[in-house]
């Protein structure tokens, strides 16, 4: 069975054309469909919509309800945990990813290409500041994030179980489930598609929400920030100790004349430098302290195999069962 997890807050307006949808997929795939719906906090229709439509879907589905809104990503999660299948997909309720698009993901992850499969937007129907702030961010983030993330970013993905369960054992709240999908690792396929133009409604993905979601995507996964400070440091002792001197010397030859002035320079350039120093070093110091208390694995281990030699010994060595 594939699983697809669908995270709804104010999509009241689209229901109908999501449902339709979905009954338009189901005959697609190579076997069941199961939705997860999970409604976020929704403060409109939504979830009454989904409530009457259940019992008369053509195919399995569950319909999952926040007792807030806790945010795209933590729906996200609520619907993998929920979901029974043996592959799973994520897509929006807004319809801007084509629902084919989950056909691809469960043709690839059913042939064992890849565990996780991710689409990666070809074109998108966005305005054009919103176009061009997506790939100033998305270009700044794998310079000195991850390098492996695509150009215009992730908004759905599938994946297999053993994807799946490793993913649901991080439990981080201020972290990006994107940025975890490339943490993990594993085999990966890309799937290109073009994003359609939103039909109805507004979307929720107000600027509030995108700066949080540029925030936990960069302080969760890197310390280029900290190493930034420390570099800037250094470089400023450097250059505090060339223009001290240059100041020093100034002075002795009669062309400073301020009384005090060589002293404050020397004073602020050196002791500025090596505030921004100890703070870099200060830094380093929290962030390891920052992944510790992440608790994320040392290392995964993504497929395992014995021959018959190994199983017979480790049957041996479980002893009898009960």
């Amino acid at each position: 069975m594939f699983s697809l997890v669908i995270p709804v807050y104010k999509n009241e307006a689209n229901v109908p054309r999501l449902l339709a949808a979905l009954v338009a997929l189901a005959p697609t795939l190579p076997e069941a469909l199961e939705v997860v719906f999970v409604v976020d906090g929704s403060p409109d229709q939504s979830h009454a919509l989904l409530a009457r439509a259940l019992p008369d879907l053509p195919f399995a589905a569950q319909l999952l309800a926040h007792s807030r809104n806790f945010g795209s990503f933590a729906a996200i999660r609520s619907g993998l945990q929920a979901a029974r299948g043996e592959r799973f997909g994520v897509m929006a309720a807004d319809l801007q990813e084509p629902p084919e698009l989950m056909a691809a993901f469960d043709q690839a992850l059913l042939r064992d290409e890849a565990d996780v499969v991710i689409g990666t937007r070809r074109s998108r129907a966005d305005g054009a500041v919103s176009q061009w702030s997506s790939r100033l961010f998305w270009a700044l983030y794998r310079r000195w994030v991850a390098a492996e993330m695509p150009e215009g970013g992730v908004d759905v993905f599938g994946c297999n179980r053993a994807f799946r369960d490793q993913l649901l054992a991080l439990e981080e709240s201020r972290s990006s489930l994107i940025a975890l999908i490339f943490w993990l690792g594993f085999r990966r396929q890309l799937v290109a598609y073009d994003r359609q133009a939103r039909q109805e409604g507004v979307s929720a993905w107000t600027l509030r929400k995108k700066i949080d979601y540029m925030l936990d995507s960069v302080f969760a996964f890197t310390d280029a920030p900290i190493r930034a400070l420390t570099h800037l440091g250094v470089c400023g002792c450097g250059l505090a100790l060339l223009v001290g001197l240059a100041v020093l010397v100034a002075r002795l030859t009669g062309q400073i004349e301020v009384p005090g002035y060589t002293a404050t320079m020397l004073a602020v350039l050196f002791f500025g430098s090596l505030n921004l120093l100890g703070l870099g070093i200060v830094g380093t110091y929290a962030w390891r302290a920052y992944e510790n208390t992440k608790a994320r694995p040392l290392a995964i281990v993504a497929r395992r195999q014995a021959n018959g030699a190994a199983a017979a010994s480790a049957r041996e060595s479980a002893g009898p069962q009960s």
